[in-house]
Order: structure tokens, then sequence, then C-alpha cells
């Protein structure tokens, strides 16, 4: 072979090899520049003691614990509120739930009627929106809790699929107890029983005018009778038709903007929920996808599902744990399965703590909230509000990390979008992009003070001091406990945070969460040379954070809307007719959605 062959062959080799290497420098390229997926998944009501990882030995967890071994596990991941809505708010939007108009200054804290006019405004930006600008697929699967109509029905201003869900399956408002008949009522039971009793009241009276009348004791006019009784029955009517039929209003279920079961079945639920969620993963697999799945599980009425019923040693409710266990499991195995595992962040937390008042002759209904201090429903006392927080991404996050500084429920939204490649928000975020901490690039998260709200009441100030292990927790006011000495509001099922219901402490009370997680310990000026430095700063942080809520002025770096309106105000929450979400003909409202039995 000669010179010039040679140098023939040897170019034709290195151009292939060129070749060879551009194309696998794009496959990788490819590879790179995809986006991550994200599945998230929370319980509602669960305790944070209700884990095995995180220190539950009664109930088995095998499958959330395996998703923590190979991941991240947060000790001190902390939800914005103690209450479904707010949380939820805050959750969705990176901003504490006041901004939004959803902290109540009332006894009524969360969203009571589906027909009813309050929610998350559309205002509001949640990280769904943000993605979906983003290119991704975003899928609801379970409850909401944040409202559907504004003005009318089928305006769906509050609605998942306005505010950045793609798709929707699932529980617009949330389950309770109305949903399940036999197992009571959990809305306003004491405020429906007065009512009552007035109506009988006035039954009585009017059949009293009556029997004057007839007895000749009395003159009155019959027209006057008449239009008595019917005022009567129109105050009666107002009253018994949102209350009565409440498991018509608000027990249903949706596929995007259409009702599909009126009232729901509750059987099926849990595997309707499931094979929804697998559904839409395997349905986004070769696209960038975010799915948040938020389980009707451990609210009450608790499941009696066939094959998790009597199986724990914790009685329904950790038949309940098993199950949700059993279902987080399957969710892993289909990210797993679909090949999509290097590649997917997945989330598990909880909404809030457990409701530690909820028991019946059956037993402890809600969870336990481990060595923490209280539950669902009492303002800033750490078992209502440190809840689960577990991240898996293979490849990414190294496994078996455990994570112990102060992270939040807000921090999702810029933890997400940041990855998702949005541009930032130009609205005032109260989360912190929590991948350097994930990734283990610093011990430390960015929330050097978390406030804590019982309502629209700043209940509580935790401070993280810089170069401390100490995390300080400075109690304003704290929920007063029924019967005295009892740990919870077991007279009135929930803690109410205003007027009679609370105690206002001055000086505050002070705890060290790090010697002292469990808020037995109240500190003093003797046992903490701290003491007046943790109550100056955390006077100047609620100075500056209550600042935050104001206008903005022109130079501020992050300009701000005014304060959204109050949404769970009396006006808001209360049903309308004209507002209710319904199946048919209004006011025959129902429907059945046509399923399988058997899990999927």
């Amino acid at each position: 072979m000669g010179t010039s062959q040679i140098s023939m062959q040897l170019h034709k080799r290195i151009c292939l090899l060129a070749l060879l290497l551009a194309t696998g420098s794009h496959v990788t390229g490819s590879e790179e520049d995809r986006k991550p997926n994200f599945v998230l998944m929370m319980v509602d009501d669960l305790g944070i003691g209700d884990i095995g990882c995180y220190g539950n030995d009664t109930i088995r967890t095998p499958n959330i614990d395996h998703l923590a071994a190979e991941g991240v596990r947060l000790t001190q991941h902390i939800a914005a509120a103690p209450l479904c809505t707010p949380s939820r708010a805050a959750f969705h939007t990176g901003r504490y739930a006041l901004r939004a108009g959803l902290g109540s200054i009332g006894r009524v804290q969360v969203l009571l009627f589906l027909g009813g006019s309050g929610g998350l405004p559309p205002t509001e930006t949640t990280f769904a929106k943000k993605l979906q600008e983003q290119g991704y697929t975003t899928g609801l699967v379970g409850k909401w809790h944040l409202g559907v109509n504004c003005e009318h029905r089928g305006d769906h201003c509050h609605h998942p699929n306005t505010h950045g869900f793609s798709y929707f399956y699932g529980l617009p408002f949330t389950l309770f107890n109305d949903c399940n008949p036999g197992e009571g009522t959990d809305v306003l039971a004491d405020l429906k029983n007065l009512l009552w009793r007035l109506t009988l009241m006035v039954a009585l009276a009017l059949l009293s005018l009556v029997c004057v009348r007839v007895l000749g004791l009395l003159e009155v006019s019959v027209s006057f009778i008449v239009a008595v009784t019917c005022l009567s029955l129109l105050a009666f009517s107002v009253w018994f038709i949102p209350f009565h039929f409440l498991r018509t209003w608000n027990c249903i279920i949706m596929r995007n903007q259409e009702v599909v079961e009126q009232p729901m079945v509750l059987d099926t639920l849990p595997q309707r929920l499931l094979g929804e969620a697998q559904g839409f993963i395997e349905r986004n697999a070769d696209r960038p996808f975010l799915l948040f799945l938020s389980l009707a599980h451990v609210h009450t009425p608790l499941f009696n599902s066939p094959g998790f019923a009597g199986k724990s040693r914790h009685g329904l409710y950790g038949d309940n744990v098993e199950e949700v266990d059993y279902m987080i499991g399957r969710m892993t195995e289909t990210v797993d399965r679909l090949g999509l595992a290097n590649n997917t962040m997945m989330y598990f937390t909880s909404d809030h703590g457990g409701f530690i008042e909820d028991r019946d002759h059956r037993g402890q209904k809600g969870g336990w909230n481990g060595i923490y201090k209280g539950g669902k429903a009492m303002g800033g006392w750490e078992g209502g509000i440190r809840v689960p927080g577990i991240f898996r991404w293979p490849g990414r996050l190294p496994a078996g990390r455990v994570v112990d500084t102060p992270t939040s429920l807000m921090d999702l939204y810029p933890t997400l979008t940041h990855l998702a490649g949005s541009t930032h928000s130009h609205r005032l975020l109260d989360g912190y992009n929590l991948m350097p901490v994930l990734e283990g690039r610093t011990d430390r998260s960015q929330h050097e003070f978390m406030f804590h709200y019982c309502g629209a009441y700043l209940n509580a100030v935790r401070w993280h001091p810089p170069g401390s292990e100490s995390v300080y927790k400075v109690h304003f006011f704290t929920p007063n406990f029924s019967p005295p000495g009892a740990g919870g509001c077991y007279k009135t099922k929930l803690c109410f945070c205003d007027g009679h219901h609370v105690t206002h402490h001055n000086p505050p009370l002070i705890y060290d969460l790090y010697t002292d997680p469990s808020e037995s310990r109240n500190l003093t000026s003797d046992t903490e040379p701290r003491y007046q430095e943790v109550l100056q700063q955390t006077a100047r942080a609620v100075e500056l954070h209550r600042a935050t809520f104001t206008r903005a002025q022109p130079d501020m770096p992050h300009p701000l809307l005014e304060p959204a309106p109050n949404q769970l105000s009396w006006e808001k929450i209360l049903w309308r007719p004209w507002l209710q979400p319904c199946c048919g003909t209004f006011p025959f409202c129902g429907c059945k959605e046509n399923v399988s039995s058997t899990l999927a």
C-alpha cells in the first residue's frame, strides 16, 4: 500500500471517529439537556411519628423507609401552617398563606363549602404554572382544597387547571366525616345544632300562634300567619340545605373541570387515585412532567380497605398508614419500571401534623407526632408543623443523607422552578432553593428565621443563629388546651387562634429546639445566656417580616401586590347554590363513575 493510500485511509478513519464523537456528544448532550421530572407525594394529616425512618416501630412503612435510604431525609421540615388550606396554599406558591388572603381572623381556618367563593386567588402563581411555562406537562391527582369558583358555576377561577395543572383528577374539596354516612359531621356541628334548636323554637311559636287564633284568644290574620310561616321556611332552608346535603355538595370527584362522581364512593377511591397517578406517569414518560399525588389518606374518615384492614398493630389508623406506604411503593416502582429514576426527583411529605384529638369508641383515629408537642390546628407547636421530608433522586442526591437544618414546604416552589430552568419569580418568595442542602454542598439552609401562624395571627418565630446549632422558638401566644392539663383541645376538637381560646405570653415563651425538641423547658435569662439576644433578634425579624405585607415602593427589589382579600371570611366560605359544582341538573346533582373494584 502506497503512502497516499495510507494517508487516505487514515483520513477516513479520523473523519469516522470525529463523526462518532460528534454523534455521541449529541446524544449525551440531549440526555443532559432534558429537564428532570418531579413526582411529589403528600399525605393528609400524617404525623411525623407515624413513619419508621422517623422513629415508629409499630407501623410498617418499608417503602417510605427505602425511599429515605436511597435519598435525603429532612428532620426539621416545617409546614407553613398546621391546617390544610393555608398549608397547601403556601406549598403551591412558596409564600405564606396570609399573602394570598388565606389566613383566618375567626374560628373558620379552612374552606368549608365547595360552593363558596373563597380559594387560592388567580393572582397567585403556583410552581405548576411556572413549570407549565417551561414546557412541562403538569398533573394533580387527589386533594386540592383551595376552591373552585368565584362568581358563577363554571368560572373555575380557583380550579387546579387555572393554577397551572394541565390535568386534574380527584377531590376539589377534601375528605371529611360527612363523606362516609354514619361517621357524623365535622363541619360547624355546634352551629348546626344551634340553628336546629332555633328552628324548633320558631316552629313551636308558629304552632302556638295558630292555636291562639283557632281558640279565639287573639285576633291574628291568616295572611300574617302565612307570611311568617313562609319567612320561617325560607330561613330554615337557607341553613338546612347546605348542611343536610353536605355529602352531595362537598364529596365529589372531578376530572379536569367535569364532575364525574357525586357523591363520591370511598371504597374504590384509593385504587382510583393510585391508578390515575400511575397512568399520568406512563402517558408522559417521554416528556418532562410534574405530578403531584395528593393523597386522601389519612384524613378522617379512615378507609377500610380489604387488603389492609386489621393488618397493622395500630388499629384502623395504622392500617391506613400501611396502605399509604403500599401506594408510595407502587409509585416508586412505576418510576423505576419506566427507566425514569435517574431523571426524576421524588418527594414525600405531609401537609401538617397529626390530628391527635380525633378519636371515638374504636380508638385513636388521628396520627402520632412523636416527641413533638401539639398537633393539627395548634398554631406553632412543633407537633402540628414538623412533617416528614424525603427526597430521592439517584445519581444526583446522595443516598442516606440526613439534613437537620430548618427547611420548609415553601422551599418546593423555588427548588422546582430552579431545576426546571424557570426565571426568578417577580413576587416575594418565603421559600429557598433546597438543592445546595440536598446535594451536600452546605449543611445550612437559608432559613435564619421562620414565622409560624395560627390563622392570620403571628404565633411564633423560629431563629437559627448563624454559626450555631441552636434553633430557638419564641411563642407569643399558645392555644388553651381543654380540659386543663390535656395535650390538645379535646372539648372543641380543634384549637382556635384568638380571644379566650389562647393565652398571650409577656415575656414570650422561648425554647431551644436543638436541646429541647419537645418544647418542655421554657428558657429564662437565668438559664440561657443569649436570652435577651433571642428576644431582640426575633423582634427585629418580626418587624421586617410584617413590612413585606405592605405595598412595595418602586425601588424595592421584589415588587408586591396589595394583600389579597380575605378568602376565609363568612362571606367567602358560606355555600351559594350558583357556585356549586354539579353533575346533572342543579339541584338534582348525582352521578357515579364506572370503575373497577380491584386494585390497579
